[in-house]
This record gives C-alpha cells, sequence and structure tokens, in this order.
C-alpha cells in the first residue's frame, strides 16, 4: 500500500483509538514521514522492510549527532507506525519489533504526592488476608525511605517500638538507624496482631515481618505488583514502584526544608561514615529533622 493512503488512516487511527494528544500525533507522524522518506530514497517498500534497514535509519540519526533521547523517542513512533501497520494487514511481521533504543541517562524516578500516597493507602481492601500489611508495607516506605530490598528483608528484632527506630541492614552489609513515623508503626502492630499472627510462618522465616500468606518472606516482585495494582486503584497512571515511595520521601523531606545531610543518613547513601562510627552516632538530631519535615510525623 502507498504511503500517502496509510498516513491518513494512522492519524486517524492515533485521534480516535488510541486518544493521542496533537502534540503526540504530530511527532510521530513526523517520525513516519522520516522513516518513508528513507525508504523512498533505497527504493524499499513497506511490506519489505527488515530490521537491518531500520537500523541503518537509526544509525544514520546518530551519525548527524541527534541526541540519545531524541533518537530513542524517534524510534518510539516508528514502533507505533509498524504495530500500526501490522495491525492493519499492510505488512505481514513487524520488523520494528526487536528495534532497540539509545541508552539513555538515568534520571530520577517518579515523585508522588502526599494525597496520591494517602489515596493508595485508602483503596487497600483492609478486609483482605493481606490488606493491613500491604497498608504497613506503603506506611513503612514512605515513612522511613526503604530500598524494597531492605523492606523484604526487616526483622522484628530489628525494630524499638518504644523508641520508634529501626536498624536497616542496606547495601554493601552497612547498618544504619531509620527514625520510623508513627503512622508505619500503628500499621506494623496492627498487621503483627492480625494478618499475621494467623499465618503458618515456615522454618527459618519467623523473624521477617513481611510475609506471604504462604509463611515465607515477600520477593521484590511481590512488592512491585502490589504498589502497581494499588495504584492503579488510587487513579494514578504513571508506572510506580517501590523507589517511586523512597524517592517522595526524600523530595518531600528535602522540601520542607530538611538538612541534606539528615536526608543523606536516612537513606543510607554512599557517602555515609563507615557502619561502625554511623552506629555510634546519635540518632536524635536525625528525629529532629524528621519530625519537623516530613509529612507523615506531623500527625
Amino acid at each position: 500500500m502507498n504511503y500517502d493512503a496509510i498516513r491518513p488512516r494512522y492519524e486517524a487511527f492515533m485521534l480516535l483509538e488510541r486518544g493521542l494528544t496533537d502534540n503526540t500525533r504530530e511527532a510521530y507522524l513526523r517520525d513516519a514521514d522520516c522513516i518513508n522518506q528513507f525508504l523512498v530514497e533505497r527504493s524499499i517498500a513497506f511490506e519489505d522492510v527488515q530490521i537491518v534497514d531500520l537500523e541503518e535509519f537509526v544509525a544514520d540519526l546518530c551519525a548527524l549527532g541527534i541526541s540519545p533521547r531524541s533518537v530513542a523517542r524517534t524510534i518510539s513512533g516508528i514502533k507505533s507506525l509498524f504495530r500500526f501497520m501490522k495491525m492493519e494487514n499492510i505488512i505481514e511481521g513487524n520488523p520494528a519489533l526487536l528495534l532497540q533504543s539509545p541508552r539513555l541517562e538515568q534520571h530520577l524516578p517518579e515523585v508522588l504526592s502526599v494525597d496520591e500516597i494517602d489515596r493508595m493507602i485508602e483503596c487497600i481492601d483492609t478486609a483482605g488476608a493481606t490488606g493491613l500489611r500491604n497498608r504497613a508495607i506503603i506506611e513503612t516506605l514512605y515513612g522511613c525511605g526503604l530500598r524494597v530490598s531492605e523492606l523484604v528483608n526487616m526483622e522484628l528484632a530489628n525494630i524499638d517500638f518504644e523508641q520508634q527506630i529501626l536498624l536497616v541492614r542496606g547495601k554493601g552489609r552497612k547498618e544504619r538507624l531509620v527514625p520510623m513515623s508513627p503512622a508505619s508503626i500503628q500499621a506494623i502492630r496492627l498487621y503483627m496482631a492480625s494478618e499475621r499472627s494467623v499465618i503458618d510462618v515456615k522454618p527459618g522465616e519467623e523473624g521477617f515481618i513481611f510475609l506471604n500468606v504462604r509463611g515465607r518472606r515477600m520477593t521484590r516482585q511481590m512488592v512491585f505488583i502490589m504498589l502497581r495494582r494499588a495504584a492503579t486503584d488510587a487513579g494514578i497512571t504513571r508506572t510506580i514502584s517501590p523507589h517511586t515511595l523512597r524517592h517522595s520521601f526524600a523530595t518531600h523531606l528535602l522540601e520542607g526544608g530538611a538538612n541534606l545531610r539528615a536526608i543523606q543518613q536516612m537513606l543510607g547513601h554512599e557517602s555515609l561514615a563507615t557502619t561502625e562510627i554511623y552506629l555510634h552516632l546519635d540518632s536524635s538530631h536525625l528525629r529532629a529533622e524528621i519530625l519537623a519535615h516530613h509529612p507523615r510525623y506531623s500527625h
């Protein structure tokens, strides 16, 4: 089929079926025009396009000095066009499926608002077998700024409920003391007294706090799935991960005026002092920073 006949159908598809914005549709049409021009110059029909042809097109973009981010966005447009043509049976196979984007610089993840986090928690059904556990997980990830690996390895013996402090074993076996929010303490207490108390805990798993219904320690993947389901139920369309809550924790502290050094210590970044020195550090100043600047500690 001639590209002049494909283009209006593709534009209508993006508008009516995918509901893309004007800017996105225009960008994808420009991408389609570019790949069409490339193929015309080489006398290649869309039905005959191979992955090597698309890779050559991408190589030309890179040779022109186009930024990796712009190249990645163009590739996204090309993939969209070929998906459409495959769906409409214009082409038999989709050569763009294996087209790879250039590696991009790592950027900071999304930040949730306090209201969005509250909505995620409120959407969890506490009448279910894991509702109180899931609420406690969200409160702890957000209230303590933990990595997901630190959360799934949390042990009851490492929580001082009276002082509301958690001993965290992080990367490189480094340890740090983290003040816990009253909300996370309460959520863990509720979970321990109800759902967790009736689980048939498997041997060797007794010390860990967050368990699955079969009595074994939760995996990181289970936490990912739970959080994304909670985000969807709360009407949050962005991609959410445990690190989103960790980054939200740090961002809200920073926006509230907390000392940057205290935030680094709470997160357990590599710039901290050695474990031996840190474990002898008075944690009272950390608690003061959190109490003063984090929304979960003000009520």
